[in-house]
């Protein structure tokens, strides 16, 4: 009797042990799973990792730290189809400040039309010409002579990654302002946007940042509804369902973005804004008026706003403006 209970023990032991070493097994699969994907992710993602020819702003005392400082990132949106993917012109050019502390982001859409000078040329031009001639660096240098603020990070990104980007996080929902129709980029079919809430994907959303011959208010109503989708990508990348989505995510920016974020400051970043939404997110805009007298379009803004732009993201940046401490010095 002893000898048998002693054997079924045994038994069960056995059995225990062998349950135990599945278990086992599938959990130290799981993890070197794991461990491969986030690998392959960092590797993916470091793809898209160029520097700048340059340490920091010259608008700078000293490097900030992405995790800890207010800092700024200029977004830049590549028309590389027009030039086989040599220095194309930016169709899109916005400049976002980060506040780490307050957990907040203001953002400023430039006119892609907005006057500009250039030293080399020895006259005035658009601004998005800037990459065309001198790539992501003459970019950066000719928003920061603009608005007088230092550009610490860049981001570029080609419509095609935009497309697949927002197809990946399963579209973007927006408040459509008015009915339009544009053509898609794709097999030129006739898109239809209807006013008020819509999911658009990858290509229906390229095609609504992209329209404004049909808006009203030109390119102010484009640079809004560029923001909006900036906005809507941003609340749904962070969403649960869509961190699972890193890897492919990850792929996407090695394939089509580049940017000086290291992947080790982003991961950083991303923890921080850690249940952000858009109602953190602040708009900003550059008033100007609209210049047709050589024959050419040109958006000219206005010195009183770029004045009123420059203190904001100042502020937000938390830089020191000279320009307010002289007028109240004045008065």
């Amino acid at each position: 009797m002893v000898n048998s209970r002693y054997e079924k023990k045994k038994r069960k032991g056995k059995r225990l042990k062998r349950v135990l070493l599945v278990f086992l097994t599938l959990f130290l699969a799981l993890v070197a799973y794991g461990g491969y994907l986030l690998f392959e992710t960092y590797q993916a993602a470091n793809g898209a990792y160029t520097e700048l020819d340059r340490d920091k702003s010259k608008y700078r005392d000293k490097e900030v730290k992405i995790n800890k400082d207010p800092f700024s990132v200029l977004i830049m949106g590549i028309e590389d189809y027009s030039s086989g993917g040599e220095n194309g012109r930016t169709d899109t050019l916005i400049v976002a400040t980060l506040n780490p502390k307050e957990k907040t982001v203001k953002l400023l859409s430039i006119p892609r039309d907005t006057l500009v000078y250039y030293e080399h040329l020895g006259y005035e031009s658009r601004i998005n010409h800037a990459h065309a001639y001198g790539g992501k660096e003459m970019t950066i240098e000719k928003v920061e002579e603009l608005l007088e603020v230092p550009i610490d990070y860049y981001t570029t990104v080609n419509f095609e990654g935009f497309k697949n980007v927002i197809d990946i996080v399963g579209g973007v929902e927006v408040e459509v302002p008015f009915d339009f129709t544009e053509k898609s980029d794709v097999d030129n079919s006739v898109l239809q946007f209807t006013e008020g809430p819509m999911n658009l994907n990858g290509e229906e959303a390229l095609a609504y940042a992209r329209m404004r011959k049909q808006d009203p208010r030109g390119d102010f109503g484009r640079n809004d509804r560029q923001k909006q989708i900036i906005q809507a990508a941003m609340s749904e990348m962070l969403k649960p369902g869509n961190l699972l989505k890193v890897d492919d995510i990850a792929k996407e920016m090695g394939n089509n973005v580049q940017t000086n974020i290291r992947v080790s400051e982003g991961i950083g970043l991303s923890k921080l804004y850690a249940g952000f939404n858009s109602s953190s997110m602040e708009n900003v805009t550059l008033e100007g008026a609209d210049d047709t007298s050589t024959g050419a379009y040109y958006f000219v803004p206005y010195e009183e706003s770029i004045l009123e732009v420059r203190s904001i993201l100042k502020q937000h940046l938390e830089i020191e403006d000279s320009t307010a401490q002289t007028e109240s010095t004045t008065e």
